[in-house]
């Protein structure tokens, strides 16, 4: 679709909105709480009543900032002291079940002898840059949903709903949520079988977030919020495979658009709609595209509800589980990660409840988030199946990562309960760098179609 049909299209969706249910931005009291009793992302800045959330007293300082680190290679953790306070294990379970998510109960029972949940003391280490706030406290009183909820306006490299009045609203915080403006991840992915075996695949990934960029607006967007292409190196079968991906903000108006290079037919094609419930091969099924990055794409299959706020022990600072002086083997266990290099901590989260509409198909009949209130970005997930019972279980194990600076994920884990196997995306131990944030933001059309072929060969 040519930008003058598209543009087009979106403003007659946004005078169709006009007699479809909007919601609307919050008013000037409320918006002047941002960066007083609420952070200027719009969690709660106060601590909790028994101390064991601490207040946000503006993130991860510079001084902490560990001095040998070098932008581009492996993050260095600026607590290495920090011991774990408890464990929370199928002996105590009870005590602490008010605070886990269903999900995270459900593994322990599942694997009582091996999973655990080493808990330490939460440090409230979220930051964002200055002009993330700036906006997003513009965005506040100016961002509205759109069709349905399956777009928004008002809102440019911010969270465009810092004080969200409902489900939607929240979930658009983790879609768009803050990860700097380029990033390129070379990392494994590994499905690991109920006895312990597994296989890698070494994937290069790339991402410009259009959302984001400094020299853009909310004019020039143009529906894309980021650009994706991977390169699969290893193992040798798959090697040369490419993908690129135009990722829209209203998918009901444009699908994403995505393309695939087949080394072995050496041409360029227009990909199916990678999206929704279509199972990810490289997951060995064990993951779904809207799965990915705990939750992305249109969220128009469901009817999703804001159930409040929630204290839960999520995985947060985890910058030890991606040490490089830890082997891939040393990170996979059977039936989960080795606890032993898990850090979890008590933080508020937002639950976001998704019940599939009637009508609408998809493998998950529910699926509930928690979103760290510090970042937006979900930590946990359970997915229930069309009988409605527990099925998987995901979780992000995010970490600061402070010279961008955000919260963002170190490791994805995608759990299946059933056939008791998961899914890792983000292993990079064994790589000789980490996620490079910092580079130089390369134009939009550096990720075309016709290139595609070219950077799979690399």
């Amino acid at each position: 679709m040519n930008r003058f049909k598209l543009h087009h299209l979106l403003a007659l969706t946004v005078s169709l909105s006009v007699s479809l249910p909007v919601f609307s931005a919050v008013d000037e009291a409320k918006a002047a709480q941002l960066g007083k009793t609420l952070t200027p992302v719009g969690a709660e800045k106060a601590g909790n009543k028994a101390g064991t959330i601490p207040a946000w007293t503006g993130g991860l300082k510079k001084e902490q900032i560990p001095k040998e680190f070098a932008s581009g290679n492996h993050y260095i953790n600026p607590w290495p002291d920090d011991k774990p306070l408890f464990t929370i294990n199928s002996n105590n379970i009870d005590k602490y079940r008010e605070n886990l998510s269903e999900g995270q109960v459900a593994l322990i029972e599942t694997y009582p002898d091996t999973f655990n949940m080493p808990v330490y003391k939460s440090r409230r280490s979220a930051i964002q840059p200055e002009v993330i706030y700036e906006n997003t406290r513009k965005a506040a009183v100016s961002a509205q949903l759109l069709d349905g909820g399956n777009g928004f306006k008002g809102a440019y490299n911010a969270f465009p709903f810092p004080i969200p009045n409902n489900g939607l609203e929240a979930l658009w915080n983790h879609i768009v949520r803050y990860r700097g403006h380029y990033a390129i991840r070379r990392s494994s992915e590994a499905s690991v079988h109920r006895n312990g075996s597994y296989s890698l695949a070494t994937i290069q990934q790339e991402a410009l977030f259009n959302y984001n960029l400094p020299d853009g607006s909310e004019e020039t967007l143009n529906n894309i919020i980021f650009y994706y292409q991977s390169m699969t190196r290893s193992p040798a079968r798959l090697a040369g495979g490419a993908v690129l991906i135009y990722e829209t903000l209203n998918q009901v108006l444009q699908p994403r658009q995505a393309w695939a290079y087949n080394a072995g037919q050496r041409r360029v094609r227009r990909a199916p709609n990678l999206a929704y419930d279509t199972p990810i091969a490289a997951a060995d099924g064990l993951r779904t595209a809207d799965d990915t990055d705990m939750y992305n794409g249109a969220p128009n299959r469901y009817e999703w509800k804001l159930l409040g706020k929630k204290e839960l022990y999520i995985p947060y600072n985890n910058i030890e589980l991606t040490s490089p002086k830890l082997e891939y083997s040393d990170v996979l266990g059977v039936g989960h990660l080795n606890p032993d290099h898990t850090r979890y901590e008590l933080h508020r989260v937002w639950v976001v409840e998704g019940n599939l509409k009637p009508g609408e198909r998809h493998i998950y009949k529910k699926r509930v988030l928690y979103l760290d209130e510090d970042s937006w970005g979900a930590a946990v997930v359970d997915q229930y199946d069309s009988r409605g019972d527990l099925w998987r279980v995901s979780m992000a194990y995010l970490m600061n990562y402070y010279d961008v600076p955000t919260t963002w994920t170190g490791l994805d884990v995608y759990h299946d309960l059933q056939s008791r196997r998961y899914n890792v995306q983000g292993l990079a131990n064994e790589q000789n760098n980490f996620v490079q944030l910092n580079l130089p933001i390369p134009p939009r059309n550096y990720f075309k179609p016709s290139s595609l072929r070219r950077r799979g060969k690399r």
